[in-house]
């Protein structure tokens, strides 16, 4: 390498200029520097023997190692072989490296192929068309003409900040203008692992999450809690407290339907109905303020019994209230029932016939809406239903006006069915009289130092329960409420799963949806009546 260098060095002083033996020196030096590092040099191979490609520039290795003359024109030659001369090659050295600027030998790390080697991947490189392949090439290449390419849908998120979702829904729509051609609902972004944190609480302290279910008719869903913990105790309640716990689950119906219809009109764009039925609402959270002392979160409905009896006047207030509130309802109806704008929205719209309602497992108004008459007060009676007269609202169509229809009814009845609990309702306990079970009486407990022992045991251990079974439903007023109770034999539950009716009809979305427009899915949304209290729980 020494004598190459020495070669090149005499070389150029003949051949060069002295700005160019200047320009020598230094890509000279650099590469001597690099040398000594044994990444910074590479082979070359020929087919006649292998040299050593020295990392100066083209123009310097052009003229130190060619001698003679060149048969090709200089726009033509490029070749550096020894044996050939090229003094007919002029090279213009200030475009090859413009003077002035600073030097920049190549690095020989770089990977430089042989012509021989790049003549394959000359030309235009074409992708296949097949279905298997989703690039396709440049539409402006001259190969291929532009694609003449038609809107056709799009995808579009409906919540979960949207008034209309009925709390956090959301789902995916894919909207061909206005008209939905699917919607897939997203769940899961009010879950709370209600059930796993069931198993961890006593029987007592595990009934403030069922509030936090359904928490629009909260008491519906402690009914069926507390009827399914007395189920596996094998206890009867006495017959007072079964009058108040239904007299308390139409209170919820009336509050949920007034909730319920009043939004649904509400998207539909109407908001005096929502303005009536709201101050209804109000007066409703205030009879379950004096039940309970609490508005939405009553724990009002205990495995046993009740938390306390009903005040005193209380009775009295809420016949006036119900009568008054027919009154009130008869005011909606003249207004929303027979409007124009409300029937164009809602007959016709996310119909379901009583076959697919069955098999997606549809109950409550949705499933009444189809024409089955199926209410758990009529068909599984508990508490004191049994004891009440009263019809069973249906449809016919299956439609968003039928789902209407059949809420309205189903108020009616329930002030029928209030009536009769004021007037039938006997004296007597609100408990059962088991002290295992029930806590002592507080006017007890602050004298009594057994009572107080008794209290603080229940509240903090609680009451063992036999080992077995059971699932208990009641018809809530969104549909059928169950909850499957698997007792261990301790204080706690082994397992509690809670079955919504919002869960089921959510899945209706999904068919109803389809062939509708963008405005229509907010109808079917408010008439189906969804919470997301009881879905992701």
């Amino acid at each position: 390498m020494a004598r190459r260098l020495g070669k090149m060095q005499e070389l150029a002083e003949k051949l060069f200029t002295p700005s160019e033996i200047h320009r020598f020196n230094a890509y000279r030096d650099n590469f001597s520097k690099k040398f000594l590092n044994l990444n910074s040099y590479s082979f070359r191979w020929s087919f006649k023997r292998p040299r050593l490609s020295v990392s100066m520039p083209k123009w310097i290795n052009s003229r130190l190692f060619t001698s003679g003359d060149c048969e090709k024109t200089s726009e033509e030659c490029c070749c550096e072989r020894p044996e050939h001369l090229q003094p007919n090659c002029e090279i213009d050295w200030d475009s090859v490296h413009p003077p002035g600027q600073p030097y920049k030998p190549r690095d020989t790390h770089y990977w430089y192929p042989d012509p021989e080697y790049l003549e394959q991947f000359q030309g235009q490189v074409l992708w296949p068309m097949g279905d298997e392949w989703k690039k396709r090439p440049n539409p402006s290449s001259r190969y291929f003409p532009p694609i003449n390419r038609t809107f056709r849908s799009k995808f579009i998120n409906f919540g979960p900040a949207h008034p209309a979702a009925h709390g956090v829904l959301r789902m995916i729509l894919e909207l061909d203008n206005e008209t939905v051609l699917s919607a897939d609902p997203h769940i899961g972004l009010l879950h709370r692992g209600t059930e796993k944190l069931i198993e961890y609480k006593t029987y007592t302290q595990a009934l403030p999450y069922f509030d936090r279910l359904d928490y629009v008719s909260c008491m519906a869903c402690e009914q069926a809690y507390s009827l399914a913990v007395e189920k596996l105790l094998n206890i009867e309640i006495p017959p007072r407290a079964k009058y108040i716990r239904t007299l308390c689950g139409e209170l919820m119906r009336l509050t949920n339907h007034t909730m319920a219809v009043s939004s649904s009109v509400l998207d539909c764009g109407a908001i005096t109905p929502l303005f009536w039925l709201f101050e209804e609402r109000e007066k409703l959270y205030e009879f379950s303020e004096r039940l309970s002392g609490a508005r939405l979160h009553a724990a009002y409905i205990r495995p046993g019994g009740v938390a306390q009896d009903m005040p005193i006047g209380f009775s009295d207030d809420l016949y006036r209230f119900i009568m008054a509130f027919s009154d009130r309802l008869d005011e909606v109806e003249d207004v929303v029932t027979d409007n124009r704008i409300w029937r164009m929205r809602n007959i016709g719209i996310g119909r379901i016939s009583a076959h697919d309602a069955l098999n997606y497992g549809c109950t409550g108004p949705v499933l009444r809406a189809t024409g089955i008459k199926w209410d758990l007060r009529k068909q599984q009676p508990y508490d004191a239903y049994a004891d009440m007269k009263f019809d069973v609202a249906i449809g016919s169509q299956g439609d968003c006006y039928d789902r209407y229809l059949v809420r309205v009814l189903e108020m009616r009845e329930s002030c029928s069915i209030i009536l009769q609990c004021l007037n039938l309702m006997p004296p007597g306990h609100i408990k059962v009289d088991d002290r295992k079970i029930m806590p002592p009486q507080r006017r007890k407990m602050k004298t009594g130092m057994e009572d107080l022992i008794h209290h603080f045991k229940h509240f903090s251990q609680g009451y063992c329960v036999p080992p077995g079974e059971t699932y208990t439903a009641v018809e809530s007023p969104k549909g059928e409420f169950g909850v499957y109770l698997v007792s261990d034999g301790s204080s706690r539950p082994y397992r509690c799963k809670i079955r919504p009716a919002s869960y089921t009809h959510l899945a209706l979305l999904s068919k109803l949806s389809p062939s509708y427009l963008l405005a229509d899915v907010v109808a079917i949304i408010g008439s189906l009546d969804i919470v997301f209290g009881e879905i992701d729980r």
